[in-house]
């Protein structure tokens, strides 16, 4: 330990993990904690509040939060959402997506306090630990780096019976589960998840189901990002998400347990509630089958789900990002129009799509039914051009010379 600056800023949600790294490190380290909460857009007003009280009952050194939700959504959720990027086909990389803004604002912070160490709440078996770790030891190289839950391999049973001993009070049925929100959803994990076969109890969740009558929506879209929800205008994406979120969650939609590779090697589940980036991720993939060509959402989906990936793995920074996302928000010039939604209790339905660069226009014909821009020479023609190699091909090869 450094016997001179003994300043620590601690990476701080108010979960059981961070809360265990502050009584570690200020009684069993000797350090001063300065502890730094970053919302992304997951914390109300109040709850920022309650976050803070608890930290100063903790014995902190200082408290300070910041709001990053506006950065969080220009420098990450936008290209999530031009990507339709989905893990998997299932997770909208909901805490994966926010670490490194969290991360950078926490290297910024010990920057500005001059702390001689880093601290976060990671354990050794899953992706956070490699996305703090590599922001910090690019940002604040000379920062000693301390990861107590890692370190120490430790249980959240064993968390829990150190914060007992150490008179620490809190609701420790709910600390059994590990929850991060963000203005990109919820993750939750916990015993269930650390199996393949449990699914987690209805108590688990954050939001529990509270309307039961179905509720069609409208979600307007102007090049790509949402800015009305039921033609409420809104003067930014963020508050269009925040409203929506509202509105969708209390029908228990986009609830599910993602599966994944993690970065160190390992398979691992997390469960999640994201009923808005669920909801506007499929809802903004339907308006771009309608919007763009062929071609176009053939190279998003690759470059999408490249994009994604690599964010997932904590490569962010890579200038590579910076790249792909110039060709996601060329893409999404012509991605402008209304889409008609229908929540229900668990699920919702993306029932259609109005847009004046809808390319599923009459004028050009109706599918399965009659065209006006062509002639049945006109297909013929086209057609034995279209399959010209492939009728050589065989030709070449006819006879039993196909080679075996």
């Amino acid at each position: 330990m450094n016997s001179e600056n003994k300043k620590v800023v601690l990476a701080y949600s108010g979960g059981l993990d961070t809360t265990y790294c502050a009584i570690y490190l200020k009684k069993i380290k000797g350090l001063e904690v300065h502890a730094l909460t970053v919302n992304t857009g997951g914390f109300s007003t109040g709850e920022m509040e309650a976050i803070e009280k608890r930290a100063k009952t903790l014995g902190v050194a200082s408290f300070k939060s910041v709001d990053v939700t506006e950065d969080y959504y220009q420098s990450c959720i936008r290209y999530l959402i031009f990507g339709n990027v989905l893990k998997n086909a299932t997770y909208p990389l909901s805490v994966s997506a926010e670490r490194m803004v969290q991360a950078i604002a926490v290297a910024k912070y010990v920057e500005e306090t001059g702390a001689a160490y880093v601290a976060h709440g990671s354990t050794g078996a899953g992706n956070d630990q490699v996305r703090f770790d590599m922001v910090f030891m690019g940002m604040v190289p000379d920062a000693t780096i301390l990861t107590p839950i890692r370190d120490l391999k430790l249980s959240r049973e064993q968390e829990i019976q150190f914060l007992k001993e150490h008179g620490v009070e809190m609701n420790f049925e709910k600390a059994r589960y590990s929850i991060n929100k963000g203005l990109w959803g919820t993750s939750v994990g916990g015993r269930e998840t650390l199996n393949s076969k449990d699914y987690l109890p209805e108590d688990a969740w954050p939001t529990p189901l509270t309307e039961h009558k179905a509720k069609k929506i409208s979600l307007g879209f102007e090049k790509g990002e949402l800015k009305a929800v039921n033609d409420q205008q809104f003067g930014h994406p963020v508050r269009a998400i925040q409203y929506l979120q509202s509105i969708a969650q209390p029908f228990a939609v986009g609830r599910d347990i993602h599966v994944g590779d993690t970065i160190i090697g390992i398979k691992g589940r997390v469960g999640f509630e994201a009923a808005a980036p669920l909801i506007i991720i499929k809802a903004h993939h339907l308006l771009e089958k309608h919007t763009l060509t062929k071609w176009q959402l053939y190279w998003k989906e690759q470059l999408g789900s490249w994009y994604g990936n690599w964010l997932h793995e904590g490569q962010m920074l890579d200038p590579t990002m910076r790249n792909i996302e110039k060709f996601l928000e060329d893409s999404q010039i012509t991605v402008s129009g209304k889409v008609f939604v229908t929540m229900e209790p668990y699920r919702f339905t993306v029932t259609g799509i109005e847009s004046p660069h809808d390319l599923m226009s009459s004028r050009f014909g109706a599918y399965g039914e009659m065209n006006s821009g062509w002639s049945g020479e006109d297909v013929k023609g086209f057609a034995k051009i279209f399959g010209n190699q492939t009728a050589i091909y065989h030709k070449i090869n006819e006879d039993g010379k196909h080679p075996k």
